[in-house]
């Protein structure tokens, strides 16, 4: 199996799209970018974890939208007991997220060490522009994700690490973020787009922050929404007075 994806990766070409020196990968949102001081930081680590099990399909859809940009290959890196729970990549989903199914190469491993080692490899390809690895339970080894770190650096490709549940552990990663489900706009006989309750628990660059992020099929990007709070209607004995409406962001 090791062997097999050495050769895989080999046999790849650095694809149109991937830039030469790290930089930042831009998500639109003048309130993200600004705290990640321009984008998520290329050539860097990344963990996105589901506040529990429940949300991991939408942590899952996350990481897709974040590693969707431009027309590099993604490399998908997951435990088979991952694979036995949830199953294989789904193509219409992966579509939804503008990920065309050719671009994706994605290797099964038996164990979270082969899983980090597996990574590791295919940062180190200069044709992969975005590496995920699914962890779903366990801790990190300190030592692995320093060489994950350092990889990453070295091809200037995003490493996004992915898990079930949030870490305590030490980690290189430059931001570490929950994201979970949000209640999607109502549309008649039809669902919503998707939303993501986005938290931003640890940034190198700067500050952190909380996010409703929807994934836009116009835009092939996530977007800002800012759902309206409910608020009281005016007293019926002051009907001239006006409550203000009210948002958060």
């Amino acid at each position: 199996m090791i062997e097999e994806l050495r050769q895989r990766l080999q046999m790849m070409q650095k694809p149109a799209g991937l830039e030469d020196g790290p930089g930042a990968l831009p998500l639109g949102i003048p309130a993200v970018d600004d705290a990640l001081g321009g984008g998520l930081a290329r050539g860097a680590l990344h963990e996105v974890a589901a506040p529990g099990e429940a949300h991991l399909t939408a942590a899952t859809g996350f990481v897709l939208g974040l590693a969707s940009g431009g027309q590099a290959r993604v490399c998908w890196i997951a435990e088979d007991m991952a694979k036995l729970e949830s199953g294989a990549p789904y193509g219409p989903g992966l579509d939804t997220f503008s990920l065309a199914p050719e671009r994706l190469l994605t290797v099964s491993v038996a164990r979270p060490r082969d899983l980090l080692w597996a990574m590791e490899e295919a940062l180190r390809c200069r044709a992969i522009g975005a590496v995920i690895g699914e962890l779903r339970h366990g801790a990190l080894d300190a030592v692995s994700v320093r060489r994950l770190s350092l990889a990453a650096a070295d091809s200037g490709a995003l490493a996004l690490l992915l898990r079930a549940q949030p870490g305590s552990d030490a980690s290189t990663a430059a931001t570490r973020w929950i994201a979970g489900a949000a209640p999607s706009a109502a549309r008649a006989f039809e669902f919503g787009a998707p939303r993501f309750a986005a938290h931003l628990t640890r940034n190198r660059r700067g500050p952190t922050g909380s996010w409703i992020l929807e994934w836009s099929d116009t835009h092939e990007r996530f977007v800002l929404t800012t759902p309206a709070v409910p608020v009281a209607a005016p007293p019926l004995d002051r009907p001239h007075r006006q409550t203000p409406s009210r948002h958060v962001a």
